[in-house]
């Protein structure tokens, strides 16, 4: 007879913590990765690919962003309306003034699953340009 090991799937709610993460100075790519996989929860040695385990982020000093000059110039947001002639475009300069904090939500949202628990993973990131957030009873845990 073969011995046969399991694979162990984890059925089942866990806890979600709250991270914190300083954006001040970050590349956004690479911020954006890290924020994936903690909503994702790839850090933690349960992970089950398929299963929500992750973690609630909390992202504070997005409007501190490193980004090169050439990227905030060329890099553009598009967005239709549907309507015929309704393509808007925005470059991330404009985008960095009027709303930073989609500019991380756009790179996550893009290293995600794009179906149901993509977007569920999504409404767990808070994101906030500056260095007050009002998530401060949740006492969320700093992240290196």
């Amino acid at each position: 007879m073969v011995n046969v090991e399991k694979t162990y799937v984890i059925k089942g709610k866990t806890e979600p913590n709250w991270l914190l993460v300083d954006a001040e100075g970050q590349n956004v790519g690479r911020l954006a990765t890290q924020i994936a996989s903690y909503l994702l929860g790839k850090h933690k040695p349960t992970f089950t690919p398929g299963v929500d385990m992750g973690d609630i982020v909390v992202v504070i000093n997005v409007d501190k962003l490193s980004i090169a000059q050439k990227r905030l110039e060329n890099k553009m947001y598009y967005r239709h309306s549907n309507f015929p002639g309704g393509l808007t475009a925005t470059s991330m300069k404009d985008q960095m003034v009027q709303h930073s904090d989609r500019v991380i939500r756009h790179a996550v949202w893009g290293m995600l699953p794009h179906n149901s628990l993509g977007r569920k993973l999504l409404k767990r990131l808070k994101i906030y340009a500056g260095n007050e957030h009002p998530h401060e009873a949740q006492n969320p845990q700093p992240v290196a």
